[in-house]
C-alpha cells in the first residue's frame, strides 16, 4: 500500500469542504427554519425547506434508543474503511479520491451532528410533488450518495480491468492452428 498517492491535498479539501458547508446549512436551518417541521415552498411544491430532526439513519431507519450511538459507531468504521481506500488509492486515480473525500466528508458531517444533540441529525431538504415525496436530507446527505454512487462506478471499472498479473487476450495472443 503506497505511503502516499499525491491526492491528500484533494480528499482533505473536498472532505473540509462538504463538512464546512453541510454545518453552516445545518445551522442556518435550525436557526431560520423554525418551527420545526413546517414546509416552506422554495420551488413551487416541488422544492421545500422543512426542519426535521433524524435521530435514525437513511430514510429513517431508527434501531431504539440507542440509535445514535450505534449510528456514530458505524460512521466511525466507515471513516476507518474509506481512509484505508483511500490510501490505496492509485496514482491517476483522482475520480476515486474524489469520490472517497465525498463519501467521508459527509459521514464526518452527519457524526458530529449526532455527536452535538440527542435530538438526530438536522435534515431540511424536502423534495416530491404532492404527498408523494423524498425522505427529507441535508448536503452530507447529497455528498454521501454523489460520492458512493461515483465509488461504485469507479470499483466497478477497477473491477473489469485486467490485473497486472492477468495478461490480456486479444490481437497478440498465439495464433493455434
Amino acid at each position: 500500500m503506497p505511503r502516499s498517492n499525491g491526492y491528500a491535498p484533494l480528499y482533505w479539501g473536498v472532505g473540509a469542504t462538504v463538512v464546512v458547508a453541510d454545518l453552516a446549512t445545518k445551522t442556518v436551518a435550525a436557526d431560520r427554519l423554525l418551527p420545526a417541521y413546517l414546509p416552506r415552498d422554495v420551488i413551487g411544491g416541488a422544492v421545500r425547506f422543512t426542519l426535521v430532526y433524524n435521530p435514525g439513519a437513511a430514510f429513517g431507519m431508527h434501531l431504539g434508543p440507542q440509535s445514535r450511538w450505534i449510528f456514530s459507531a458505524l460512521a466511525v468504521g466507515a471513516l476507518v474503511l474509506l481512509w484505508q481506500l483511500f490510501r490505496s488509492t492509485r496514482d491517476g486515480d483522482w475520480v476515486r479520491a474524489l469520490a472517497l473525500a465525498l463519501v467521508s466528508g459527509g459521514a464526518v458531517g452527519n457524526l458530529l451532528d449526532r455527536l452535538r444533540s440527542a435530538r438526530g441529525v438536522v435534515d431540511f431538504i424536502d423534495v416530491g410533488l404532492g404527498a408523494s415525496r423524498w425522505p427529507t436530507f441535508n448536503l452530507a446527505d447529497m455528498a454521501v450518495t454523489c460520492g458512493a454512487v461515483l465509488l461504485a462506478l469507479v470499483l466497478w471499472r477497477e473491477d473489469a480491468e485486467p490485473s497486472p498479473a492477468e495478461p490480456i487476450r486479444g490481437h497478440d495472443a498465439p495464433i493455434q492452428h
